[in-house]
């Protein structure tokens, strides 16, 4: 009996009772490749809330702080319910979780649709949006990358990462051409149809597990059998919470990532396209260099991937913070009515590292934790969002106090210097948290 290897070649396998399986290029690519689809499908989502602020803020006259407080709501769950996504995918497959939270993500955004009351927003676009996105966050990625890949784990995340911006490449000139054009219940119901279309993808193609198509992981050396079901999906994730939280490199790996997400989710996702306005920029220009940060979004995660194969990730993620800070303190000199070269570097630079953040983060956590480290890596991102979920909450306050952001773009700043020497105190050598965290 033959099995197939990595490279696709054939080699014997004396195992009885495994498949034969014979392909050209290892099925985990094709795995990841769906994984891709999928995060872009469900990226539309994330494209909207900055779109959103001012025209909601003129139809119902809800501040700005009001409509922050649900974009922060949204921000915080998809954090919140990311490391017990993880464990899920483990008790019920990644497909039956991805694919309900699909349906979750559609369902809040097309009953914004109704909507005539903040609580209403803060009800479906804030829990709904929030949990089903939080379901398929970056979690999902690390889940996918831990199983199917035991080589090119980096350049693997960096390029699953890169899909959300590739998503946000895609769906905010459509979104806000037709928030621009024909009012902002089109551009909800249009991401309520993309999360619906990707559900199909998931369930007929992605698979849980390398031994259910009879594969070893790529790169691994031996076939590795499926884990049963891990009961208990909700104590094992608090469990891993505790033991994690009882070490240093916890609390600085989510310290600099609550960081990450104010300064880019919670910020600029957030806050751009109506601080650009305030400027006398268009809605459809500042929501066009939202897209290109995306396009190089894509270059410098995947790029960051291949560097965490290779460079240590403590450093990359100090260069990466600082650059990042240095970055926005410019900003508030850049701002115009008019898209300008200098505007341009900024948007190309901030683009090139605005998830850079995360393979050499998830490779931190998978060092440190082990087994474990995919929940780990959900609780860290809850810190993200968490941080997100702040700064878009207090972003919309000190426009409304100050009559501008400019506040927001220094604190940012000073927030992501602080992240760079955190990320240089976090310590080399592995804890040993991966093999204690559960029974």
């Amino acid at each position: 009996m033959t099995q197939t290897t990595e490279a696709g070649a054939a080699t014997e396998d004396t195992r009885p009772g495994k498949p034969i399986k014979k392909h050209r290029i290892h099925r985990a690519w094709f795995v990841a490749a769906v994984t891709f689809v999928t995060i872009i499908g469900a990226a539309a989502f994330r494209s909207l809330p900055g779109l959103l602020i001012d025209p909601l803020h003129q139809e119902f006259g809800w501040s700005r702080g009001t409509i922050g407080a649900a974009v922060s709501v949204n921000l915080a769950l998809y954090g919140l319910t990311a490391p017990f996504a993880a464990a899920l995918m483990d008790r019920f497959g990644i497909r039956r979780v991805v694919a309900v939270a699909l349906s979750v993500i559609a369902l809040g955004a097309g009953l914004t649709v109704w909507m005539t009351a903040a609580w209403q927003l803060m009800l479906c676009w804030g829990l709904l949006v929030g949990l089903g996105s939080g379901s398929m966050a970056l979690a999902f990625a690390a889940t996918v990358t831990n199983r199917w890949f035991t080589e090119r784990r980096g350049l693997v995340t960096g390029i699953l990462t890169a899909a959300s911006a590739s998503g946000q490449l895609i769906f905010l000139p459509v979104l806000s051409w037709i928030v621009e054009k024909h009012s902002w219940r089109p551009a909800a119901v249009t991401v309520s149809l993309a999360a619906l279309a990707v559900v199909p993808f998931v369930w007929l193609l992605l698979r849980d597990h390398p031994a259910d198509v009879g594969q070893k992981p790529y790169g691994a050396t031996e076939f590795v059998p499926k884990p049963a079901p891990v009961q208990g999906a909700a104590r094992r994730t608090i469990k891993v919470l505790l033991s994690a939280s009882r070490t240093g490199t916890f609390w600085l790996l989510a310290g600099t990532f609550a960081i990450c997400g104010a300064s880019t989710n919670g910020l600029i996702q957030t806050h751009f396209v109506p601080a650009a306005h305030d400027h006398g920029m268009p809605v459809t220009a500042a929501a066009s260099l939202l897209a290109v940060i995306g396009v190089f979004d894509v270059v410098g995660t995947i790029a960051s991937g291949w560097f965490t194969d290779r460079f240590e990730p403590r450093r990359l993620l100090a260069v990466y913070y600082a650059l990042r800070g240095v970055s926005l303190l410019f900003l508030p000199m850049l701002l115009a009515p008019s898209v300008h070269p200098p505007m341009l570097f900024f948007i190309v630079f901030y683009g090139l590292d605005w998830v850079a953040t995360v393979p050499p983060t998830v490779a931190l956590c998978r060092e440190q934790y082990g087994e474990d480290s995919a929940i780990v890596f959900g609780w860290v991102l809850a810190s993200h969002q968490v941080g997100a979920a702040l700064v878009a909450f207090l972003g919309g306050v000190a426009r409304d106090a100050f009559g501008s952001y400019d506040m927001v773009w220094y604190a940012s700043g000073a927030l992501c210097a602080v992240a760079a020497l955190m990320a240089l105190v976090i310590r080399r050598r592995p804890v040993g948290v991966g093999a204690v965290a559960v029974a």
